[in-house]
């Protein structure tokens, strides 16, 4: 009778483990799963302020809403995506005065590759090979009184 007890026991508790197991897995998961939308949309804003700062089409509004994008990334971005874009803002800083297209285009591409790593994009990036570039509209400005 006491190993009936006995089996019957460990049997339930084992059943409370694999079920507490089950649990915490999934919730982590979902943790997971929400940071990484939260990380998405705060990238995808990233990108969009990027065209408010395109030699063409730059202006005081898109340099605020950069700003804006940066500080968000702060919050939610690891190391190596806070340092990649600490990395580009002081390369495309106006008091830089020793700014170069090559090292701006490596720099960014630098970023983005950081990102698409965080985001775990399929399939993986090759880091050597792997270049970013924006686009302008080509519009010409709007001229506001």
């Amino acid at each position: 009778m006491a190993a009936e007890i006995a089996t019957a026991l460990i049997a339930s508790s084992g059943a409370f483990a694999l079920a507490g197991a089950t649990y915490w897995f999934t919730k982590k998961r979902e943790r997971e799963a929400e940071l990484r939308k939260e990380k998405l949309e705060h990238y995808k804003e990233f990108v969009a302020s990027l065209s408010g700062i395109v030699i063409g089409e730059e202006s005081p509004e898109g340099q605020r809403e950069f700003a804006r994008a940066c500080n968000k990334l702060n919050l939610v971005a690891p190391q190596a995506i806070v340092k990649a874009m600490q990395d580009f803002q002081q390369e495309i800083k106006v008091s830089n005065s020793q700014k170069t297209q090559e090292n701006h285009d490596r720099l960014m591409s630098r970023l983005f590759f950081e990102m698409r790593k965080d985001l775990q994009i399929t399939p993986k990036d090759e880091d050597s090979s792997f270049t970013f570039g924006l686009w302008s509209s080509g519009a010409p400005p709007i001229n506001r009184p």
